[in-house]
């Protein structure tokens, strides 16, 4: 399984804005900067966030981008799913014929499995777990005391 750049672009966005919306509208011209991406490729990414209920966008001078829920309440896998669809490792046209297949066994113990692990995964992680993973790292976390 590969992550597309409409995935990683588009979470990569949605980090930005829960970073710096401070509970404001956030232009999409700003996150395009920010992150290098292309504005009108990224259009097309915050329309199906959009219309899957991710964010909320107001138009005008004042207009951009808000997240539609809290960031704790957002999962990463609910974010991959919008934008690349089904996140199955594999999922092959299996024979019901003659019995189980060699195909089969493979999909049920292998791809499946893995399947599995990757969406338990994915969704065990919030876009606030990534706000505050983000701080951390960039130094913009609380601040640190030493004994």
């Amino acid at each position: 399984m590969k992550i597309s750049t409409k995935g990683r672009y588009g979470l990569r966005a949605l980090l930005d804005l829960a970073v710096h919306s401070r509970g404001e509208h956030v232009p999409l011209s700003n996150i395009a900067d920010r992150q290098n991406i292309s504005e009108n490729y990224l259009e097309q990414v915050f329309s199906a966030l959009r219309k899957a209920g991710i964010i909320n966008s107001v138009k005008g001078a004042q207009g951009g981008y808000v997240l539609a829920d809290k960031a704790a309440e957002i999962k990463v896998g609910t974010i991959l799913r919008v934008l690349e669809g089904d996140l199955s490792v594999a999922n092959e046209e299996l024979d019901r014929e003659g019995g189980v297949s060699i195909q089969e066994c493979i999909q049920i113990k292998v791809w499946d499995q893995m399947t599995d692990r990757i969406n338990e995964f994915v969704d065990s992680i919030t876009l606030e777990d990534l706000v505050q993973e983000y701080n951390v790292m960039s130094g913009h976390g609380g601040i640190m005391y030493y004994i």
